[in-house]
């Protein structure tokens, strides 16, 4: 089999049943499978997916694991040479997917790319970045960043003077849409559980680094994506502290910790 698709629903069965539409529009000829997996949403998806997707595999969880488990759960069960993660709020426009396994396929150096992703306007997101530092996360979300001094760190970490209309190699895409070489994925390891939700996408590319094979962005391939952050709060506001918030500020925590004195081996 050429590819396995997997959707995590959480609590997201309208934005599921049209993610699956989509994707089965952009795969072209190649030989897929789409695995469902629901992290104990209890909305009624399977029911949704029995009742329209006799071909889509459904995998139920008794609760809400996570991004990285849950989305682990369903590449445990993948039969495909190539493993797509596509969150339900993306819109895989005809033929996208096609081109993103086409290019894994003419390029055997690279383990893991992401596409393009634009807002509903038509305007491109910043879905690829350099790593994460302590030092970054001040100045994006403490009035720290309103220094000129942290202007043109920012701009480099957000890659704002990239025009974002060709391929190339990044440290990191952001995890609404990212495919997987499974040869690489053997050496690289499964999505860290130890991030409940965000930073396990960075975490994941820097681990493929590690191995030797290359992150792509691939401008040439794009996606709606309806993004929506909980926990993207500005300035001092990032210490009300909401709940996504406090997992985002664990995930920090916990890869940092990880991290801790290892040089980043990403060449992008």
């Amino acid at each position: 089999m050429d590819l396995s698709i997997i959707i995590l629903n959480y609590k997201t069965k309208g934005l599921v049943k049209q993610c699956v539409r989509n994707a089965k529009s952009a795969v072209g000829d190649l030989n897929y499978e789409i695995i469902v997996v629901d992290n104990g949403s209890g909305d009624g998806c399977g029911e949704m997916i029995k009742e329209n997707f006799s071909d889509v595999k459904f995998l139920p969880l008794p609760k809400n694991i996570g991004f990285a488990a849950g989305n682990n759960a369903g590449i445990k069960i993948a039969l495909g040479e190539y493993i797509m993660l596509l969150n339900p709020d993306v819109t895989a426009l005809e033929g996208s997917i096609l081109k993103m396994v086409d290019f894994m396929k003419a390029h055997a150096e690279v383990g893991l790319v992401g596409p393009k992703l634009i807002n509903a306007d038509g305007s491109y997101q910043i879905s690829c970045r350099t790593f994460q530092t302590p030092k970054l996360i001040l100045y994006r979300r403490t009035p720290l960043g309103n220094l000129k001094a942290a202007a043109k760190e920012l701009r480099d970490h957000l890659m704002a003077d990239f025009d974002h209309r060709s391929n190339r190699p990044v440290d990191w895409v952001m995890g609404a849409c990212m495919l997987v070489r499974k040869s690489a994925l053997e050496k690289v390891g499964l999505l860290d559980e130890r991030f409940f939700f965000y930073v396990e996408d960075m975490d994941w590319c820097r681990r493929f680094w590690e191995k030797g094979f290359k992150v792509y962005y691939l401008a040439e391939t794009e996606m709606v994506h309806l993004y929506e952050r909980a926990s993207a709060v500005e300035g001092w506001k990032f210490w009300t502290f909401n709940k996504m918030t406090r997992r985002h500020i664990a995930s920090w925590f916990k890869y940092f910790a990880k991290y801790f004195g290892v040089k980043n081996n990403a060449q992008s």
